[in-house]
């Protein structure tokens, strides 16, 4: 061997002793299982907690696994099968594709996996959390949309940010926004020839929330809009494409390129920017209360499982959500919404209102709780409202129209209940499918409901024909003509396409809780206003925690905008608090 050919040799000698110190393989010809056999447990953090795998290795390969615990939506359950079906069938799990509209629940299970694979070979999981107090310039209380954009802020001016989250994972409701992110005078809007104004946008907004909205509160959020848009491309965002959104007269929903649902893209975005920045994200740590010295807060006290800790911090910004998912409140503000399910998760509690009693911080419009109508009653999926915005239709289960469904969601909700069995079905064709990337994860979960004609449709839901084939031939007639829906005044610009391709497709869809639009009053700074409108000296909210945004209806796509914006503006308000 030439020395040269020695050199080369050494190298992968030792190339591959590192990859055998990581991975635990043999780098002999006769290469060697990196499982261990034996039946391992591993834990991965899910949407709604933990989920805890257990596999079987034998003769050095993955035999089988089942799932020990999880509480995950029913939706979401069968990804967990699917990845361990995958890595029993491949051999491996690292690389493995998550399952569409499962990321969470599918990167759960495939760190579920490689923990009981690491647990075969003797390492124990990294342990992350610290129960020590400690100290911070700003302290932000969860980790979703509006914590997160003000994590980036705060930390990217060099402010020492920890983010406490209750949860295992980033991103709260924001995981499952599917719309978009509401924007006018945009660069985007601008560069795909559409004409939009902050002045549409803000009477859009104020129309949709009855004109019961804080005005300044949505003038900033729209003045604000557009330079939030740009700010989130430059992290790395990608919101190329612009859609509709019932309320809203013109395109302005800011999202993915081909529709592909906004929040399962922007979390990721969002935390990798907050950490890049600085900003330390603490998980499974749960705030109890907001340290309070002398008027002011002073810090949060926090709770684990390895014990309880405190953090002092010159200003403290709550971003810990709404409260759609603590039924008991939502029903002390709303009786009529009792029994309803909900599309939040499981730690959208209200938990904020409590810890700003002590400053006399000021709640308004809790009685402001939006549902949404397209929600799946077997398993609480929410379907995104662009699949009407992009042409679909619904009908009740005689297969009649029964209303203009680019309504507002509360009406659109209304609709629906005075339905038979208080339900409905959203239809659409291939046009539509085609139109929209975020129905093919519906395809994948397997929601819909398909035929190639529409009669073949109609008797798989057991509805009459006649009326279904009716109601898609009249609502056609008016999309071709130009001149919008006669029958129930959906304007012509809603109404992009007809319903002519097969297949088609429906889904089953009701009510159920989405949004809280009351909360804790802030100014357009995002500082906290106590009962007589004085501002609490370091202490702010942005996101859903707040109230006054949307008034008495919240459009779809400003909730996003929301919470990137008033995220955003809390952290430079803080910021120029501790300065």
């Amino acid at each position: 061997m030439n020395k040269k050919n020695t050199l080369i040799a050494a190298a992968v000698f030792l190339i591959c002793s590192a990859i055998a110190m990581i991975f635990g393989i043999s780098c002999s010809k006769k290469q060697s299982s990196a499982f261990n056999d034996g039946v391992w447990a591993g834990t991965g953090n899910g949407r709604n907690g933990d989920v805890k795998i257990e596999i079987t290795v034998a003769n050095g390969k993955i035999a089988s696994g089942r799932v020990l615990q999880e509480e995950e939506t029913d939706f979401a359950k069968p990804a967990i099968q699917t990845i361990i079906d995958l890595a029993v069938k491949k051999q491996k799990v690292k690389g493995l594709d998550v399952v569409t509209g499962a990321t969470i629940t599918s990167n759960a299970t495939m760190e579920a996996l490689q923990n009981a694979i690491a647990a075969s070979n003797g390492e124990a999981p990294a342990k992350v959390s610290s129960v020590e107090d400690t100290s911070c310039d700003i302290v932000i209380i969860d980790a979703g949309g509006a914590g997160l954009s003000a994590a980036t802020e705060a930390a990217g001016n060099g402010a020492k940010v920890i983010v406490v989250e209750k949860m295992a994972i980033a991103g709260g409701n924001t995981n499952a926004a599917t719309g978009g992110l509401n924007a006018s005078e945009t660069s985007i809007q601008k560069k795909l020839g559409i004409e939009d104004s902050n002045e549409q946008y803000y009477e859009d907004t104020m129309k949709g929330g009855y004109n019961l909205n804080d005005a300044a509160l949505v003038k900033n959020m729209v003045e604000k809009s557009a330079e939030t848009v740009d700010w989130l491309i430059s992290l790395g965002a990608d919101l190329s494409d612009v859609g509709k959104m019932a309320g809203s007269t013109n395109k302005r929903t800011h999202r993915p390129q081909g529709g592909s649902a906004i929040g399962a893209h922007l979390v990721p975005v969002l935390k990798k920017a907050a950490e890049d920045a600085g900003a330390q994200l603490r998980f499974n740590a749960k705030v109890t209360d907001i340290i309070e010295e002398n008027g002011k807060p002073a810090g949060v006290k926090v709770s684990t499982a390895d014990g309880d800790y405190k953090i002092t911090a010159k200003a403290v910004i709550i971003a810990t959500g709404g409260f759609g998912a603590n039924n008991d409140m939502v029903v002390q503000y709303k009786p009529e919404l009792a029994g309803f399910g909900t599309t939040n998760h499981k730690g959208a509690t209200g938990d904020a209102f409590a810890w700003i009693k002590k400053f006399d911080a000021a709640l308004v419009q809790m009685e402001q709780i939006q549902t949404h109508p397209t929600v799946v009653p077997s398993n609480g999926l929410m379907i995104t409202e662009a699949v009407r915005g992009n042409g679909a239709i619904m009908v009740n289960r005689e297969g009649k129209r029964f209303g203009n469904e680019m309504a507002t969601r509360d009406v659109m909700s209304k609709d629906i209940l005075n339905q038979t069995g208080k339900t409905a079905y959203l239809l659409f064709d291939q046009g539509v499918r085609e139109s929209l990337k975020a129905i093919e994860g519906y395809v994948k979960q397997g929601l819909l409901t398909q035929d190639d004609t529409l009669s073949g449709l109609a008797a798989k839901l057991n509805m009459d024909a006649e009326n279904l084939e009716a109601a898609v031939k009249t609502y056609n007639d008016y999309q071709t003509s130009g001149n919008g829906d006669k029958d129930f005044g959906r304007k012509a610009s809603e109404m992009p396409r007809a319903i002519a391709t097969g297949p088609y497709y429906a889904v089953e869809v009701g009510p159920a809780v989405h949004h809280t639009m009351g909360g804790i009053k802030i100014n357009t700074k995002a500082e906290v206003l106590t009962t007589s409108d004085a501002v609490i000296p370091g202490l702010f909210a942005a996101g859903e925690v707040t109230g006054g945004v949307h008034g008495g209806n919240r459009l779809g796509g400003n909730a996003v905008a929301d919470i990137c914006i008033y995220g955003k503006i809390a952290a430079d308000s803080a910021l120029d608090y501790i300065k």
